[in-house]
């Protein structure tokens, strides 16, 4: 039996262009048998012939966060696919492109989106919850999947064959990235996901782009990333990415992690804080029963301001006198290499082997910049 009830127009209107999506599909309507009492009404789902159910409320709020940043959310925007859409950044350039990928999740919890046109590249996200929209350049951010930590609950699946080849390109092997558990988000070939284990198991997902663009899955413990590879190490070394850590295995050093949140501005002109107000620092603590073990550390942060002043604060905490540093070799008469990876693609796993061994004493290395 067919049974219809009397909508409120206002909310007809909601549903009408919160999901134009499901408009030549099968919708079921859910809520209350009876709408006569407005304020007991709870917010309808809306489930389409394939089964997902999605609140509207989550999606006219996901539309409104999207139309102030000028995205023109039309009937081509189905939660769970991607959609291109005209970039309101660039317009498309000249040939007026739909170069702007947008992406809503399957549960409606946040989009995100991103501009293909290499002269904008234009990206960020919208939250259906309180948060702001974050529009990214080089910052990571929390998101928060529907499903539990593992690769099914936060949508992950083995890397395609353009990931595959855009790490190729870098100098990483295919059989470094399944060593270390390298994925993809489900559905997108530009997005790379860096899972973080201990003993195995999964902690933690970290995000990025092709266009280097970060953001982490919500939930993610806060761990040296390849945390496993320095259980029984006496020397470890620590570099600034998780691509470096991948290129320092192609140079034969599995006894290597990454810090998980970049670097820091400038070096911190206040004392050291207690290790539980460390916060920007807490993945040292967290791994304070493997790095007490170890003798000899090298760091192998970058060699950009950044880098010189996340590998101070690192040393601060870890004890300079048990700290190493390496040289980035020269590119030319006035440019040095910038990191491991630079150097393992330009010159090769050879050279960034030369450069790990002869890392020179940080305390000698500091003193020798000061002279």
């Amino acid at each position: 039996m067919n049974h219809c009830h009397r909508l409120p127009k206002q909310f007809l209107t909601t549903v009408k262009w919160a999901h134009p999506i499901f408009s030549n599909r099968k919708l079921v309507l859910l809520g209350s048998r009876s709408l006569s009492n407005h304020a007991n009404f709870k917010p309808p789902v809306l489930v389409s012939a394939d089964g997902n159910a999605l609140e509207v409320d989550k999606v006219s709020v996901l539309k409104q966060k999207m139309e102030h940043h000028g995205i023109n959310y039309d009937f081509s925007c189905v939660p769970g696919k991607f959609s291109l859409l005209l970039c309101p950044q660039c317009k498309g350039g000249k040939s007026m492109e739909r170069s702007l990928s947008l992406h809503i999740i399957q549960d409606a919890e946040f989009a995100m989106w991103r501009c293909y046109r290499t002269s904008c590249g234009w990206a960020g996200q919208a939250f259906a919850d309180d948060r702001l929209t974050i529009e990214g350049m080089n910052i990571i951010f929390k998101v928060r999947s529907s499903g539990p930590m593992t690769p099914e609950g936060i949508v992950l699946e083995p890397l395609c064959e353009k990931l595959i080849a855009y790490f190729s390109d870098r100098r990483i092997s295919k059989e470094t990235l399944q060593r270390n558990y390298v994925m993809q988000m489900a559905g997108d070939q530009d997005i790379i996901a860096f899972t973080y284990r201990r003993n195995g198991v999964l902690v933690g997902c970290k995000f990025r782009t092709t266009e280097k663009r970060f953001w982490q899955e919500k939930g993610t413990a806060k761990w040296l990333y390849g945390i496993d590879d320095i259980c029984d190490a006496s020397e470890i070394i620590i570099v600034e990415g998780e691509i470096d850590k991948l290129s320092l295995e192609e140079a034969g050093f599995c006894n290597c992690v990454s810090v998980p949140g970049g670097a820091p501005q400038a070096v911190s002109t206040k004392e050291l804080p207690p290790s539980e107000n460390d916060k920007a620092y807490q993945y040292l603590w967290n791994c304070k029963d493997y790095l007490d073990k170890v003798s000899r550390i090298i760091l192998a942060t970058d060699g950009d301001v950044s880098g010189r002043a996340l590998a101070e604060e690192l040393a601060r905490r870890l004890g300079k006198e048990r700290c190493w540093i390496v040289r980035w070799p020269k590119k030319d008469h006035s440019h040095y290499f910038k990191d491991a990876n630079e150097v393992l693609e330009c010159l090769g796993p050879t050279a960034l082997k030369e450069v790990i061994e002869t890392a020179e004493l940080y305390q000698s290395h500091i003193m020798n910049q000061a002279v």
